[in-house]
């Protein structure tokens, strides 16, 4: 994709199923954060065969509707799908004893990961 094309509304339609109005895809999901299928599943919390014999359950999809949340509100902060992937993957936070936002989505505190990237949007108090 091109530059251009990386906005964060051609990037969610890049995830949509194959043959679906409404699914994502376990395989584009997981093409786009650079993770193997099972480490998906793992970050859905759900046995990897869910993710290819039933990648429209709803555990999964659900899962999916929240990485892609994240990566919203880190796309809102950084301007960038490509830095918004990186940032998700990749930064430590030293609020949340050093894991990455990826982690602690894994460990099901994505709504604390988007308050914590509104925060930082939000400047200093003051």
């Amino acid at each position: 994709m091109t530059a251009l094309a990386r906005d964060f509304p051609s990037f969610l339609v890049s995830l949509k199923a194959t043959g679906s109005r409404t699914a994502l895809s376990p395989e584009r999901l997981a093409e786009e954060l650079e993770v193997p299928i099972q480490k998906l599943a793992s970050l859905a919390r759900v046995h990897r065969n869910t993710v290819s014999f039933a990648p429209a359950s709803p555990k999964l999809q659900e899962a999916m509707v929240d990485v892609v949340r994240v990566l919203s509100a880190a796309h809102a902060l950084t301007g960038d799908i490509d830095r918004a992937l990186f940032w998700f993957r990749n930064q430590p936070i030293a609020d949340f004893d050093h894991f990455t936002p990826m982690q602690l989505v894994e460990q099901g505190k994505v709504q604390a990961v988007i308050d914590y990237i509104e925060s930082i949007s939000a400047g200093p108090a003051g």
